[in-house]
């Protein structure tokens, strides 16, 4: 106390100081008085002394805070250490102080960014017309033509770069694939490489090459090694697959590359990396991917699919190659050199020139009697001596025509489609009809061009040595939405079976838990002289299969919900494979980091998920636990990297049941009806929710038992049933309550308040504690299909008009109420909607939590909507979504533009704003979203259509599931108003609540079973795996790594951008480190080695030394460290 006097006492005579000194400087004399060098000098250090001296007053402040609870705990707390017995809404009151951010990472999201770029996307757009004028043969573009002086000193530099798009999954399975046309083409390409050292080929999928290798004896695997080592056959991006970029989360981006990189280290050489992208086929393009690229330490990169009057306007300033530059980089460190190819398509029609009927008659593929031909009816002919002059005249003419759209003097012509050089004869005549070409124009000096076979690499070489970095505009913003021809947006996909989208979320949190666990519990395993027979082997399979099968999914016809319907059963197939192998790594690494004696730990398996997927078009669904007089362990394994304090429901087969903690000391609980139909509940099953907290990285126990006493009328409570439409003669316990009501709905807990309609039971207004309502009304709206020719299919959104409201009225509205969670249930036409609000000390208490049960089945040319319309003022329309999780896009809605092309990718988070308020929506699945209007936010939830779209599918999306969509809304206010100029940035940041809340509801609370009670003495209740880490820190994986000599996992931290005008209360446990990390302290100083390495974990860089080996990260940025155990 005598240190917080004289602290109080120097800041209060600091502060005077100062006062006097602002009055003194404000008054006419101060105008007219230099100070000198050393009196500022002294001035400046009193400023920093007061600095530390208030920061000090804090941290004393706190200590006292925590002596007088400390004391007072000890006052009341011999009746019960841990405060168990008392009331839960005494015991827990919500501590409602903001937490204090730091300045500097306030500073990061406060600093303009986006601004230093050449070329601003969000500009583009508004500038362009995205009028579809006819260009000529060149019907997206314009008529080109060239001055043959240009190639007076230095001859054009031509690279042919043969390759090959093979899709694993579309029309066929990934094994169809390989098995009807893969296996022959990578053949094909090992023979005719093999036969001439000058040809080259490029190759992407590692997907597809870990399946020809594992057929494969050791003359072929070395034949294919030398290769590609020699570059011959050059591997591009080295991914799993070739990624969807709009539905896609940064950490299964992430994950598949890694997959696809450690493969090659793994078998073809250890210190083998990449350094091309080719991302031909996506849908759009993200700068995400350009940022993960250029943090694996990738050179260059190439795109194709970008709306055309974009290509056109870039085309009109040579400004198809670019520096990508993040929209929050505030200097020019994520810079990524990006090529974008120019015309149609990635066909051999369109990217020899501007006039696809002359470059398919140079796709000697279709060559007649081929079993292919061209659209323009011209076909090929052969290269013969009589017409070589002729027809090299042709193609170098296209050839020059191309060029004039790029700044050098390096030409990259991509010779390939989807599949190709599966046919040997064809291969044959693709090689040997153009090195003919190749011999007469490089013979020709008058031709004054120079053509070779090339990879990416060859011509980006080329490319760099033509002219500097620094001559290529920097170009900021994403290419969404696509659109390859009129008004044909590809919004559709954004949204298209949204099962599948829901699922690959699901498998992504249970993946990565499994991944963290499987590290700790290896570490573990290799430091227990008693623990040798921890499977690791077998679980690293295991993970690796679910990886795999993940990464396999994020190609860009599988999460997207292209394929076919066969298809996409495979895939589904495939995930649950995957959701079943981490769930045996997670039960199976849990049960040896619990155990208490781990060298007998795997006699039997003593533990099951809480959560279980049947089938793979099956819900998740929770396991009923056995309520009985023995109690049932339940241990709670967060995945995150803070502790989380949170409301958690299980289903029971007993409502008598209390819910003990740790100490076997009994804590409040709140038990509910489960619901079969809207007028009828289980007999067997019911819902109980009790509040838990689990440290970060951590497990922790509580027991379920059966009591109906004393103990049980004080500790569990049944929640109420209010009836708003429908039944009350419903057949259920004495001790829960059915009544019917007629007068308004409303829920709260201690921060928020929400009100509902009487009719459809949806949200009117939401209330936040001490600040002014939100109206927001919600509805459920649909969309029908154009009558044109064109129409909605897969991939694309051609609406018939605006939206149409779906006008019945819920047929049940029942209202839930408890000490723990109050829930509004509307059965309304396609949808169950159950909209919850919980009274909880954590983070899950300040949002309200929407559930979806979609079903579109009987449906015809159907799109399901929820839309909300809000008082929030965004002016012009200005919304923002994220990219991959990773950042925030501006978006704004255009007049000049189609409904469709209003539409954007939501992978995530979506949120409006005006001067005071902030509505964000936070979503577990990926969807199309919109703001059509000032204050709407529009969610596609849904697609029925029953045609095919004209892009390749052949047919519509009619195989709809029954489809849960989840959803958390946040309302903020502002502390500060927003700088000027800040709505206009074409990025903006999300809360750190938001983040926060974003993590939880991708990332549940794991719960696992003992399947017998008794067993319960064989572990430990709790257990902390490592320390937590700062808030605005996420572990985005924890990856053992496959090193057979040592333990060594790949960590990827990412520490997040976050907008501090809006406050964090405290709630939970929060810190900040300004990026600073000490990794020695997090995983309690039991790592031999940490070296820094590219995002992929496939080149190393320097070690980090230090007793706490602490390492630092700025803000936005993901690093990857190898740490060895």
């Amino acid at each position: 106390m005598r240190k917080l006097r004289l602290l109080l006492f120097v800041v209060a005579g600091a502060i005077v100081f100062f006062s006097t000194r602002l009055l003194w400087e404000a008054s006419d004399d101060s105008k007219n008085i230099v100070l000198s060098p050393e009196t500022e000098e002294r001035i400046s250090k009193l400023q920093n002394e007061v600095e530390k001296l208030e920061k000090d007053l804090g941290i004393s402040k706190k200590q006292v805070e925590d002596v007088y609870a400390a004391a007072e705990a000890k006052n009341k707390g011999k009746e019960n250490d841990d405060g168990d017995e008392k009331n839960l809404k005494k015991e827990s009151p919500i501590k409602m102080g903001n937490v204090k951010f730091e300045s500097d990472d306030c500073n990061f999201a406060k600093s303009p960014s986006g601004l230093n770029s050449d070329v601003q996307m969000i500009d583009v757009y508004n500038l362009l017309s995205f009028e579809n004028v006819d260009g000529g043969v060149w019907k997206q573009g314009f008529e080109i033509n060239y001055n043959m002086d240009q190639w007076k000193e230095k001859p054009l530099k031509i690279f042919v770069v043969p390759h090959s798009h093979n899709d694993p999954g579309w029309l066929k399975t990934f094994e169809l694939y390989y098995q009807a046309q893969t296996r022959q083409i990578l053949n094909n390409i090992l023979n005719f490489l093999n036969e001439d050292s000058q040809r080259k080929f490029i190759w992407a999928e590692i997907s597809y090459l870990d399946l020809w290798w594992k057929e494969q004896g050791e003359a072929k695997r070395n034949q294919m090694k030398k290769l590609i080592m020699s570059h011959q056959l050059e591997i591009v991006t080295g991914g799993w697959v070739m990624n969807d970029e709009a539905n896609t989360f940064y950490y299964a981006m992430i994950d598949q590359l890694i997959e696809g990189h450690e493969w090659l280290q793994k078998n073809i050489d250890p210190s083998f990396v990449t350094r091309d992208g080719w991302a031909i086929d996506p849908f759009g393009h993200s700068p995400t991917m350009a940022y993960i690229l250029k943090r694996m330490d990738f050179d260059f990169m190439l795109i194709q699919r970008v709306h055309y009057s974009v290509k056109k306007y870039l085309a009109q300033k040579q400004n198809f190659e670019f520096q990508w530059r993040q929209n929050w980089d505030h200097s020019s460190s994520t810079d990524m050199f990006c090529h974008m190819m120019p015309f149609y398509s990635y066909d051999i029609p369109h990217t020899c020139g501007p006039d696809p009927k002359i470059c398919c008659q140079f796709d000697f593929r279709r060559l007649p009697g081929g079993g292919m031909s061209c659209p323009w009816r011209i076909a090929p002919v052969p290269i013969t001596d009589g017409n070589v002059a002729e027809r090299a005249s042709m193609l170098v003419d296209q050839y020059r025509k191309k060029a004039q759209l790029y700044k050098t003097n390096s030409l990259l012509i991509p010779l390939g489609d989807d599949f190709r050089y599966d046919v040997a004869l064809g291969a044959q005549r693709q090689f040997s009809n153009y090195e003919a070409l190749f011999r007469h124009i490089n013979n020709n000096p008058e031709m004054r061009a120079k053509i070779q076979w090339g990879t990416l690499s060859d011509y980006f070489k080329s490319v760099q040595e033509d002219m500097a970095a620094g001559s290529f505009p920097k170009l900021s913003g994403d290419f969404y939405t696509y659109a390859d021809r009129e008004s044909h947006y590809w919004s559709g996909y954004y949204t298209s079976r949204p099962f599948y989208k829901n699922f690959d979320r699901t498998l992504e949190s249970t993946l990565r838990s499994a991944e963290i666990l499987l590290s700790f519990a290896t570490r573990e395993s290799h430091h227990q002289s008693k623990a040798s027979s921890f499977p690791s082997a077998s679980l690293f399979d295991l993970i690796t299969g679910a990886r795999r099968n993940l990464g396999l999914f994020q190609h860009h016809d599988a999460v997207t919900g292209t394929a076919k319907a066969a298809v996409v059963i495979d895939y589904g197939n495939k995930l649950l494979s995957a959701l079943n192998g981490a769930h045996n790594v997670i039960k199976q690494s849990a049960q040896f980091l619990l155990a208490k004696d781990k060298s007998s730990f795997l006699d039997s398996l003593h533990f099951e998920m809480g959560d279980v997927r049947e089938f793979q078009d099956s819900l998740q669904e929770s396991r009923t636990i056995q309520i009985s007089e023995s109690p049932q362990a339940v241990y709670f394994y967060n995945s995150l990297e803070q502790k989380r304090n949170q409301v958690v429901c299980l289903q029971i087969s007993d409502f008598h049941a209390i819910v003990k903690c740790e100490k076997m000391n009994p804590i409040q609980s709140q038990v509910n009806l489960v619901w079969t139909t809207p007028n009828s509940v289980s007999k067997d099953k019911y819902e109980i929710c009790f509040p838990v907290e689990v440290a970060a990285f951590g497990f922790q126990v509580y027991y379920l038992t059966k009591d109906s006493g004393d103990l049980w009328k004080q500790y569990t409570h049944p929640s109420t049933v209010s009836i708003y439409k429908g039944t009350t003669d419903i057949q259920k316990p004495a001790e829960f309550d059915i009544t019917s009501q007629q007068g308004s709905i409303n829920i709260k807990n201690d921060f928020l308040s929400a009100s509902f309609s009487k009719n459809q039971g949806l949200i009117e207004k939401l209330v936040r504690r001490e600040k002014d309502s939100v109206h927001i009304g919600m509805q459920f709206l649909t969309y029908g299909t154009t009558n044109a020719k064109d129409r909605s299919g897969a991939y694309l959104f051609l609406p018939d008009g605006p939206a149409r409201a779906v006008q019945e009225d819920a047929t049940s509205i029942r209202l839930s109420s408890g000490i723990l969670v109050e829930s509004v249930v509307a059965q309304l036409p396609y949808v169950t909607q159950t909209t919850r609000l919980i009274q909880s000390s954590g983070l899950d208490g300040f949002s309200l939590h929407l559930h979806n049960r979609v079903d579109i089945r009987e449906t015809h040319n159907f799109e399901l909507v929820m839309r909300m319309n809000s008082a929030i003022q965004n002016s012009n329309r200005v919304f923002y979504t994220d990219l991959n999780g990773f950042q925030i896009q501006r978006r704004q809605t255009l007049d000049k533009l189609p409904l469709q092309a209003n539409f954007y990718p939501m992978p995530s988070m979506a949120f409006i704003q005006d001067n005071s308020a902030r509505l964000t929506l936070l979503s577990k699945q990926p969807l199309g979203f919109s703001s059509l209007e000032t204050g709407y936010m529009e969610v596609v939830l849904d697609r029925r259509l029953m045609q095919d779209d004209s892009r390749g599918l052949g047919e519509g999306v009619k195989d709809n599931k029954i489809t849960a969509s989840n959803f958390l809304l946040l309302l903020e206010h502002s502390t500060l108003p927003p700088n000027p100029g800040q709505q206009t940035l074409p990025t903006q940041y999300p809360s750190l609540l938001a983040h926060l809340s974003q993590m939880r509801l991708m990332h549940s609370i794991t719960n696992l079973l003992l399947r017998q009670p008794s067993e319960s003495s064989l572990f430990m209740p709790s257990l902390s795996l490592a320390n937590s880490l700062p808030c605005d820190v996420h572990m985005l994986n924890l990856r053992l790594m496959n090193n057979q000599k040592t333990t060594t996992s790949g960590l990827l931290l990412h520490r997040k951008g976050y907008d501090c005008r809006y406050p964090l209360i405290q709630r939970d446990e929060c810190s900040f480190s300004r990026g600073k990390i000490l990794l020695g302290k997090i995983f309690h100083n039991s790592i031999q080695s940490i070296v820094a390495t590219s995002l992929s974990l496939a080149k190393e860089k320097e070690e980090v030394i230090g007793e706490d080996r602490a390492v630092h990260i700025d803000p936005m940025e993901i690093n990857a460290y190898k740490v060895t155990w």
